[in-house]
């Protein structure tokens, strides 16, 4: 008997808190669905798209798609670029144009390492940087999106 009410008193407690619990997380929940109100440049993808070796080298072709997610045009004077990190160390800066609400930047990026290197080995750290404005205010209004990692 003693389960038995322990077992619906937990059921109970559930369904009182149950409706608490989705009326706090709701609202974030729809509000990182909707595009933010100004412009939301994000690395949506970054992955090799082919490989050249000359027997000593392998070259990877990485492809890095940068899409505004956001709802507004980035005005011409914006600063924004990817930067291509490893184990921490900056490897190089990409620089992107500004960008329309939907409109798509892919560019190459291409790492080297040695044939013997084993697949999946390789870590990049992709990170997305606002130089002007700074702060990015309404130019990138969700930084939740600009970072991205690739492993080959």
């Amino acid at each position: 008997m003693l389960v038995l009410l322990r077992v619906g008193f937990r059921w109970v407690l559930s369904a009182f808190l149950l409706p608490a619990a989705f009326s706090v997380a709701g609202p974030a929940a729809a509000a990182a669905s909707v595009p933010c109100a100004g412009a939301d440049p994000a690395i949506v993808s970054a992955g090799v798209q082919g490989t050249s070796s000359d027997g000593r080298i392998n070259r990877y072709s990485i492809a890095i798609r940068v899409v505004n997610l956001g709802r507004a045009t980035q005005p011409s004077n914006v600063l924004q670029s990817v930067e291509i990190y490893q184990n921490g160390i900056k490897l190089d800066t990409k620089g992107l144009p500004p960008l329309r609400p939907g409109q798509a930047y892919s560019f190459p990026y291409v790492f080297q390492r040695s044939i013997d290197a084993g697949e999946g080995t390789s870590t990049l750290a992709l990170k997305l940087v606002m130089r002007q404005p700074s702060p990015p205010g309404k130019q990138d209004c969700n930084a939740s999106n600009d970072a991205y990692t690739v492993t080959f």
